[in-house]
C-alpha cells in the first residue's frame, strides 16, 4: 500500500492521522504554558538553577522535540515511500511525549525515574526514523537521522549534567543539532518555497539553486555546533561560529526572500534563517568580545531561529495538509509579527542592565501569544478532517 493509500484507508480519530496533528498541537500548547510557568516558578524558593534546568530543558526537549517530531512523522514517509506512522503507533508516541512533560513537570515528586520517563521518547522517536530512513533507502536523510539521535544523547546528557557536573553538554548538543536542522531543512524548504510562489507569479530571478554555497554554508555550520558543543570556550569556536554566521547570510541573500515580501507565509521563513545567521554570529561574538553577553546569541537561537522558524513551518505545513489555502491571513500574520517581536526583546535583555527583568517579562508574554494564537487558530485545522472543495 502507498503512503497516499494508507492515510486514505485510515478511519481512526482525526487527530491521529497525521503526525503534524498532535505533534503540533501539544507542542505549541507546552510552548505556550511552559514560559508562564517557569517566570511563575521564579517567585518560589526553588533554586535558581532548578528554574533554568527546567526551562532549557522544556523548551529543547519538550517543545522543539514535539514539533520535530510532527514535522518528520509527516515528511519522512513523503521522502520514503514507506507506510506513515498513523492510528494506534502515532498515539503511543504522542502519549511517550506527553508522560515526558508530565514527569518533568513533577520530578520533584518522583525523582530520578522522571528522567528515564523524559529520556524514553527522543530515544524511540530517533529508533522510528532510522527504520524508516534505512528501509527506504533514503541515504540523503541520515544525517536527519543522526541530528535526531544527537537531540536523544543530549537530552540524556542534559540529565547526567544536572546531576553531576552541569558543563551544559547536553544542551549544547541540542540546541547544535537544532540548528544543524535548520541549516539543513530550513535550507531545502525556504527557497524551494520561495521558488514554487515566484513562479507561480512569473517573477524572476529565481533563488538561485543548490550548489557550493550551501554546501559550504552546512558545512560551516555543522563544524561550528560541533566545536561548540565540545571545546565552547576556545577562541577558535568563537571565529568558526562567525564564520557560519556569515557563510549564512550569504547563502540567505541568494535566496531573493524580498522579491516575497508581499506574503507573510513566504516571508516569514527567510526571517526564520536570518536569526539561525544571527544566533551564530552572536555567539561566536561572544566568545571573541566579553562585552556580547553569550545568552544573546544563544536567544537568537532559541527565540529566535527555533521559535521563528517553528512556526513558519507549522503553519504552512498544517495549512497545505488540511487542504487550505497556503496565503497567511491577519491571524497567522499577527503571529508571526508577536514571535519576532518576542525573539527581538529577548535578545535585547542582557544589554538592557536595570530593564532586563521586566524584557524577559514583556519577551515571555510575547512568545506565549505567538504560540497560544497558533493553538486559538490552528486548533480546528489540526483536530477536524481535511477541508474540502
Amino acid at each position: 500500500m502507498s503512503t497516499a493509500a494508507a492515510r486514505r484507508a485510515y478511519t481512526g480519530p482525526t487527530v491521529f492521522s497525521f503526525g503534524f496533528r498532535p505533534f503540533f498541537l501539544m507542542g505549541a500548547a507546552w510552548a505556550a504554558l511552559a514560559v508562564p510557568l517557569w517566570i511563575w516558578s521564579l517567585q518560589s524558593s526553588l533554586a535558581a538553577g532548578v528554574h533554568r534546568d527546567w526551562h532549557v530543558h522544556e523548551m529543547l526537549f519538550g517543545f522543539l522535540a514535539a514539533v520535530v517530531a510532527g514535522f518528520l512523522t509527516t515528511a519522512i514517509p513523503n521522502w520514503t515511500g514507506r507506510m506513515p506512522v498513523i492510528g494506534g503507533p502515532l498515539a503511543g508516541l504522542a502519549g511517550l511525549w506527553l508522560a515526558g512533560r508530565l514527569a518533568m513537570l513533577f520530578a520533584y515528586l518522583i525523582g530520578p525515574i522522571a528522567a528515564v520517563i523524559d529520556a524514553a521518547f527522543l530515544v524511540v522517536f530517533a529508533g522510528v526514523v532510522w527504520r524508516e530512513v534505512l528501509a527506504g533507502r533514503n541515504w540523503r536523510n541520515l544525517p536527519v537521522a543522526g541530528l535526531v539521535s544527537l537531540m536523544a544523547l543530549g537530552n540524556i546528557a542534559f540529565h547526567i549534567d544536572s546531576r553531576l557536573w552541569s558543563s551544559g553538554l547536553g544542551e549544547r548538543l541540542a540546541l547544535g543539532a537544532a540548528a544543524v536542522l535548520i541549516a539543513l531543512i530550513g535550507g531545502r524548504i525556504t527557497p524551494s518555497f520561495t521558488r514554487n510562489w515566484m513562479r507561480a507569479r512569473r517573477l524572476t530571478p529565481e533563488p538561485a539553486t543548490a550548489g557550493r554555497l550551501d554546501q559550504a554554508a552546512l558545512g560551516l555550520t555543522g563544524l561550528a555546533a560541533l566545536l561548540w558543543a565540545m571545546t565552547p570556550e576556545v577562541p577558535a569556536t568563537g571565529a568558526a561560529l562567525l564564520l557560519a554566521g556569515l557563510a549564512n547570510v550569504a547563502r540567505l541573500a541568494s535566496w531573493r526572500g524580498w522579491a516575497a515580501r508581499s506574503e507573510p507565509l513566504v516571508w516569514v521563513l527567510h526571517l526564520g534563517y536570518a536569526w539561525l545567521a544571527v544566533g551564530l554570529g552572536l555567539l561566536g561574538a561572544s566568545r571573541l568580545w566579553s562585552e556580547i553577553p553569550r545568552t544573546a546569541g544563544v536567544h537568537a537561537l532559541t527565540a529566535g531561529a527555533v521559535g521563528v522558524m517553528t512556526l513558519a513551518v507549522m503553519t504552512r505545513a498544517t495549512r497545505g495538509h488540511t487542504g487550505r489555502v497556503l496565503a497567511a491571513g491577519v491571524g497567522t500574520t499577527a503571529i508571526y509579527v508577536l514571535i519576532n517581536l518576542a525573539a527581538l526583546v529577548r535578545v535585547a535583555a542582557p544589554f538592557a542592565g536595570t530593564f532586563q527583568p521586566g524584557l524577559l517579562i514583556v519577551s515571555a508574554v510575547l512568545w506565549s501569544s505567538a504560540f497560544g494564537g497558533f493553538v486559538i487558530a490552528y486548533a480546528p485545522m489540526l483536530t477536524r478532517p481535511r477541508a474540502t472543495a
